[in-house]
């Protein structure tokens, strides 16, 4: 059972606890959608599950007094106030366009847009925990699920940009036609609808590099003739991008593909060129000495020299890696071999006490996992980004997420082809 806490005055002074007692309960999301939304016009699309969402909160709190839809309302209009101003990352003041946020996971794409004053009027993601971090950051709990109806349901109309990380996906069909139909039980296949029902300005979709030769080029040949044929849309071959040409030392290929409708007048774009400035590592090493619980065990550091010997013998090269400090990480994932591919040494360890159970003793050598703040830091997300979850949880949620960067050039080449359409 999932638990949150937003402290937000009712009308008494007293504070509304807000309980998601499942990921797909949309009342919460609705609520924070609303006063997210007051004063754009998108606020409609929210209010009544708002307004449902009050009435319970005021039925607990005051079980003994009628509320009437009037009372409800009045209450959500007094919190109609600066949400603001608690917020480490809250939208700009005056937006120059709006885009909602699809498969968000910790909103990497959210943060990259709002730096180039895009308003995001609607957010999904099914994870609980990251729909946590995502509300802590931007003050608006993710709505659930997409694949479901009553989800979509509350998608707005008359945003410019559809921004998606969406996951890969075979599309498991028969006579490979590659239609629109084709991709139906696929994820792909509710972005797809999304777009056919609501017609963006533009769509921005990320994927793992292996989009290019998954199922033998067959998916991504399929994904671009639903969108450049089905729906419509001019869309530029896709481009892999690396992270590490837009200022984080991560070496992170990622496909872009980028679509705008056709009745825009679009027919050309360019996706950004890498910047001349290069980071390396130690641009985003910790300042101050990490804590011991980030030192590998001399029984694991032994462990993982036997690892790579057994593949070095094969002929394989697969195993640990310490990045030098001058060097450049590999791309930071949320499971498997992404930490130990990502070791450093770190010899300003005083403390070699563990406060963990480990086999063997702290290694004298300086061999440590990165840090979740450097995780985060390699991704592109700044400092002030609040981390709530546990060290597992966050590197499972920056592996996820997008390299914050090369989504933000990106998509200013996007913007600056609207301007403002």
């Amino acid at each position: 059972m999932l638990k949150e806490r937003i402290d937000i005055e009712n009308i008494d002074g007293q504070l509304f606890e807000i309980k998601i007692i499942e990921p797909d309960d949309s009342k919460p999301a609705s609520f924070t959608h609303y006063l997210h939304n007051h004063k754009n016009g998108v606020s409609q699309f929210y209010k009544k599950g708002a307004l449902s969402y009050v009435t319970e909160i005021l039925k607990k709190e005051y079980p003994k007094t009628e509320i009437t839809n009037k009372v409800a309302e009045d209450a959500l209009q007094y919190l109609l106030f600066d949400l603001n101003k608690n917020i480490p990352f809250p939208a700009p003041k005056n937006p120059k366009f709006k885009f909602i946020d699809l498969f968000a996971g910790i909103g990497g794409f959210r943060l990259a847009l709002q730096n180039l004053k895009g308003k995001c009027v609607y957010t999904s993601e099914w994870d609980k925990y990251s729909q946590k971090t995502y509300k802590t950051n931007f003050g608006e709990i993710p709505f659930g699920d997409i694949t479901k109806p009553e989800i979509k349901n509350y998608i707005p109309d008359n945003f410019d940009v559809l921004c998606a990380g969406f996951p890969c996906q075979a599309f498991s069909i028969a006579g490979r036609r590659g239609g629109f139909k084709d991709t139906r039980g696929t994820l792909f296949f509710e972005v797809a609808k999304i777009i056919k029902d609501k017609k963006p300005k533009a769509i921005f979709l990320e994927n793992v590099k292996g989009l290019r030769n998954h199922d033998k080029g067959k998916t991504l040949a399929t994904i671009l003739n639903v969108l450049r044929n089905d729906l419509d849309y001019y869309v530029p071959e896709p481009k892999i991008l690396n992270a590490k040409d837009f200022g984080v030392p991560q070496n992170r290929e990622r496909i872009f593909i980028v679509g705008f409708r056709k009745d825009l007048g679009i027919n050309e774009f360019e996706y950004p060129k890498p910047i001349e400035k290069k980071k390396v590592l130690d641009d985003i090493l910790e300042e101050q000495e990490v804590s011991v619980k980030y030192y590998l065990s001399t029984t694991y550091v032994q462990t993982l020299k036997n690892h790579r010997k057994r593949h070095e013998s094969k002929g394989n090269g697969f195993g640990y890696e310490i990045i030098p400090n001058d060097g450049t990480a590999n791309a930071v994932v949320c499971g498997g071999m992404g930490r130990e591919r990502n070791l450093v040494n770190d010899n300003r360890l005083t403390n070699f006490k563990p406060i963990t159970n480990i086999k063997g003793k702290v290694n004298r050598e300086g061999i440590r996992k990165m840090t979740p703040r450097e995780w985060a830091r390699l991704q592109g997300f700044p400092d002030k980004f609040k981390i709530i979850v546990s060290d597992a949880q966050a590197y499972k949620q920056f592996g996820n997420s997008v390299a914050v960067p090369a989504i933000q050039a990106t998509a200013e080449k996007i913007i600056e082809k609207l301007s403002f359409k």
